[in-house]
């Protein structure tokens, strides 16, 4: 039984190494075509070298814009992250609030599910048009969007984990006295709140892709809206360190998440072991 593949476990330096293999392979694949197709055409723009996407780097992070002054690549970071953030923070309270609601009380559940899961369904890019015309092209379109996008998965997401919630517990706290204030900061919250962490993690996918969206359309900075601008330029030495830069930030951000999750939920790792 040991001998089957099922049974078999990497090491450290094993996993590291599987782990970097499909990175090094794109990295190889992206190198040989790129000099295949600068050979044969050295100003082709679709795959450029590595020196001139350095140069381009060096020119969008520490190189001051001539037009606004700005260093690019990092107000644009700022824009979009703020952008983000907002979103985020926005969508995340009302996840938390009307997910607990809707799990824990029946009369808002009888009155909030129907409407969280028909809103649910809602293509967040269909309404794009309609918060531009009702909130204007300024940030506040951007932020409702992701709000829209993520925060009716949250809510129903978190009403799902309240609902989970062993009914023993909460009839438990009920007879040792504990009010419904009590209930939900002693018993919801701390069990539901990793959850919460974990969604938010998953969220972040689609909301970097509303808030790209967003400055795709309508924006005069950010990081989706670089790469919009320059795509009819063909400049794939700035859109591929954006998608990078991108993807990074994605990383970090769940990263941050995650370890956020270790440090105020400490009982996972305990209940783990």
């Amino acid at each position: 039984m040991g001998r089957r593949i099922i049974n078999r476990r990497p090491g450290k330096g094993g996993a590291l190494f599987w782990g970097a293999l499909p990175f090094l392979a794109v990295l190889v694949l992206y190198v040989t075509f790129s000099a295949l197709r600068l050979a044969e055409n050295p100003n082709d723009k679709l795959l450029p070298a590595f020196s001139t996407i350095a140069d381009t780097v060096h020119r969008l992070a520490f190189v001051p814009d001539s037009r606004s002054g700005q260093v690019l690549l990092w107000a644009d970071t700022a824009s979009s992250l703020t952008r983000l953030g907002l979103g985020l923070l926005v969508s995340t309270v009302i996840g938390l609030v009307l997910g607990i609601g809707t799990g824990l009380i029946p009369y808002v559940r009888a009155g909030l599910s129907p409407f969280i899961a028909v809103l649910s369904l809602i293509p967040p890019m269909a309404v794009l048009p309609i918060l531009f015309i009702v909130f204007g092209l300024d940030e506040l379109s951007k932020v409702v969007l992701i709000v829209i996008g993520i925060a009716p998965f949250l809510v129903r997401d978190m009403a799902m984990r309240v609902e989970a919630i062993p009914s023993e517990l909460v009839i438990k706290a009920q007879t040792l006295g504990a009010n419904t204030w009590q209930i939900v900061t002693r018993l919801v919250l701390p069990s539901v709140w990793p959850k919460l962490m974990d969604s938010l993690r998953l969220s972040l996918g689609p909301a970097w892709l509303f808030l790209i969206s967003a400055e795709a359309i309508a924006a005069q900075d950010g990081l989706g809206y670089r790469i919009f601008l320059v795509r009819r330029y063909l400049a794939m030495d700035v859109i591929l360190p954006y998608v990078v830069w991108i993807t990074l930030l994605a990383f970090c951000m769940d990263w941050a998440l995650r370890y956020a999750n270790r440090r105020l939920c400490p009982w996972l790792e305990r209940g783990a072991s």
